[in-house]
């Protein structure tokens, strides 16, 4: 067995961490489902032999483990993926893959998909208008992403600008 990583994100789900893995595999590059381990034949707690428990994935190079634990522990804002996005096309292909797969769109570049879990699309034009030490600059690029759901670049690069 290789090391495993020293630092893994635990993922709580309610029973469908394997589709929600094998998703971000599809959609996000460096993603992949290394393993899915299931229960055994003496399971405890009245789970059934063979259920998915957990299961071993990475998302765009963070090594993560779902976990079904059931629906005591919905995800919420509190943890997020933050996808860093080169243009537009970026941001509308990642964005458009969450929201149009059962998500939903949310404020400033937040989205959430259908398993609960919290997605921050961010062109890096957004990132660096709102470090700009022109003056004005940052505040008008956060103002203008205020505004938004879905981060429009052009919109960005033109408040930066001013």
């Amino acid at each position: 067995m290789a090391n495993p990583a020293k630092n893994t994100v635990c993922l709580w789900y309610n029973g469908d961490a394997e589709e929600a893995a094998r998703y971000y595999a599809e959609t996000f590059p460096d993603s992949s489902v290394k393993a899915v381990h299931r229960a055994p034949s003496d399971y405890p707690s009245g789970g059934k032999e063979g259920a998915v428990l957990t299961v071993e994935f990475t998302v765009m190079g963070v090594p993560c483990i779902g976990l079904n634990g059931g629906p005591g522990f919905p995800h919420t804002f509190a943890f997020s993926f933050q996808v860093a996005t080169a243009d537009q096309a970026e941001t509308d292909r990642y964005w458009d893959a969450i929201v149009s797969n059962g998500g939903e769109e949310s404020q400033c570049g937040w989205c959430r998909d259908r398993w609960g879990l919290w997605w921050q699309i961010t062109p890096v034009a957004l990132t660096a208008g709102m470090a700009d030490p022109a003056p004005g600059a940052a505040k008008r690029v956060f103002d203008a992403m205020m505004q938004m759901k879905k981060i429009d670049v052009a919109a960005i690069e033109a408040a930066r600008r001013g």
